[in-house]
């Protein structure tokens, strides 16, 4: 049992990194464009959708765009904060999964929001990458409440039910 759950924290660290760098790196791209990642056709399609579904003009694609890259750099740099603490757990306990699954939640909506567009616009690459990274953090997440029933039983096995004394009067 030991072996699986050491394999189930490097699967999450795995993917903490993943979304560390591939969406840090996105997101630094993003806002450290001049027009926020709009000029990049194949990364930009799914806000130039989302901004013609609530009918967006260049300023809302603008501030639609960099509130995405904003929040793909929120989520990078709480998966760093994540694989921090598991560095640093990893002599004293357990560690906090609850930022991570906030991070998770973030990046299942932002693919979700994502995949919708690519499926519109019949963009088969596009809609695999976004998907991929969907089921990347479902998977996580899954690990993220395997390891914490895990440690729910472990917790619950080391507990010993008290026992009741014969108690005699004499």
């Amino acid at each position: 049992m030991q072996k699986l759950s050491n394999a189930t924290v490097a699967l999450i660290i795995a993917i903490a990194v993943y979304f560390t760098l591939f969406w840090g790196y996105d997101g630094l791209r993003i806002l450290t464009s001049p027009s926020y990642g709009l000029d990049e056709v194949w990364r930009s399609q799914f806000v130039f959708a989302i901004g013609r579904v609530f009918g967006l003009g260049p300023i809302g694609l603008i501030k639609l765009a960099a509130f995405f890259g904003t929040l793909k750099l929120a989520v990078a740099c709480i998966c760093a904060i994540h694989i921090v603490d598991r560095i640093r757990c990893m002599k004293r306990g357990t560690a906090n999964s609850d930022i991570l699954e906030a991070a998770l939640i973030l990046v299942v909506a932002i693919s979700i929001a994502s995949v919708g567009p690519a499926s519109w616009s019949h963009n088969a690459d596009l809609m695999r990458e976004h998907t991929f990274q969907l089921l990347f953090a479902a998977f996580a997440a899954g690990l993220c409440i395997f390891e914490r029933r895990n440690a729910r039983r472990i917790e619950n096995a080391e507990v010993k039910p008290a026992t009741v004394g014969n108690t005699t009067t004499t």
